[in-house]
């Protein structure tokens, strides 16, 4: 009897312990991007790498506290993956708003993380759940909304140089005597027209890498099991690999800075005032990144990766409609 109620009261406090972490994921993923809403940040490849800067100096803080568990290089996979579909994130945001472009790209995120955790893609383990039909339902209202948010309106100032956005700085890029307007990004001088079309497709790319991401973590867990393995023996707690996650975001994110230097030929577009914004952007991502990876240890993948990639999609929509007026009904923009 003993042995029984400590099971369930362990299983209480895991369950207690992965809804509250769930819902502080939710929060933070649907509002790490407000402080940059007001901050012209041109392309986005410079604030890309602020953020992942931020990222993986929280995490590293986090592996020190943890005491520098075992550092395996697949997971640095999964942080690749994320950066890629990262790079996206202003278009969109430029293009359909951030309300939307959370909702778009959750979407495809829930579905893709699902799908792979249970189904078993990728070599990864087929996790089973205590109610198929109700996780298909919920799987399937994904489907829904992924489709109906694609045909929702959003309203967007396309003009660069309109008063209701924080000037960068006198000089909006450092190395450069252009106006603000002339020194718009690739993203600005789109017609009005291809807006929704380039900002949806990005939206669901984003969706769809997003929802990969943890696949090399969660691999590296279960092949763990088999002593035949390179990776027996590995941990079974998702936060030991926020370091060699993080490593990931913040190497490929360089590597693109990089490339993206090489490309302007070393005349990069850099906007000094979004570093504090940006880094507290990527500090607000890291702690609901680590909320998500306690979710999936005491809820498991299949069911914490619905509610965490669904959830942001609604406080974004909340800061979208009351505070930036981005999403609008048909009879006028909500008041």
């Amino acid at each position: 009897m003993s042995g029984n109620g400590t099971d369930m009261s362990s299983n209480g406090t895991d369950f207690t312990i992965g809804y509250l972490s769930s819902a502080v994921a939710i929060l933070l993923f649907g509002s790490n991007f407000v402080p940059l809403k007001k901050y012209d940040t041109g392309d986005g490849m410079f604030l890309q790498w602020v953020l992942c800067a931020a990222i993986w100096l929280v995490a590293l803080v986090v592996n020190l506290i943890l005491r520098c568990p075992k550092f395996w290089p697949l997971a640095m996979l999964g942080g690749f993956i994320w950066a890629t579909g990262n790079v996206a994130v202003v278009p969109i945001i430029k293009t359909i708003g951030l309300g939307l472009g959370i909702l778009i790209w959750g979407s495809f995120n829930t579905l893709t993380g699902w799908a792979s955790s249970r189904f078993g893609w990728f070599g990864m383990d087929v996790k089973e759940v205590a109610n198929p039909m109700l996780n298909y339902f919920g799987a399937g209202l994904s489907v829904v909304s992924a489709i109906t948010f694609l045909f929702i309106k959003s309203e967007i100032e396309t003009n660069a140089c309109s008063m209701d956005h924080t000037p960068l700085m006198t000089e909006p890029v450092i190395n450069t005597t252009e106006d603000l307007c002339t020194a718009s990004s690739w993203v600005d001088k789109l017609s009005t027209k291809y807006h929704r079309t380039v900002g949806c497709s990005l939206a669901v790319i984003s969706g769809i890498l997003y929802g990969s991401t943890f696949v090399p973590i969660i691999y590296i867990k279960d092949h763990s099991r088999r002593n035949e393995s390179i990776y027996a023996g590995a941990s079974q707690y998702d936060l030991d690999y926020v370091f060699a996650y993080s490593s990931g975001i913040f190497l490929t994110s360089t590597v693109y800075f990089v490339a993206y230097c090489i490309s302007m030929k070393n005349r990069p577009k850099l906007y000094p005032e979004a570093v504090l914004p940006g880094f507290l952007s990527g500090v607000l991502w890291t702690i609901a990144t680590c909320c998500f990876f306690i979710a999936n240890h005491s809820l498991s993948p299949v069911i914490s990766f619905p509610i965490i990639t669904a959830g942001p999609g609604l406080i974004a929509a909340l800061w979208g409609v009351f505070i930036f007026k981005e999403i609008q009904s048909k009879s006028g923009p909500a008041r």
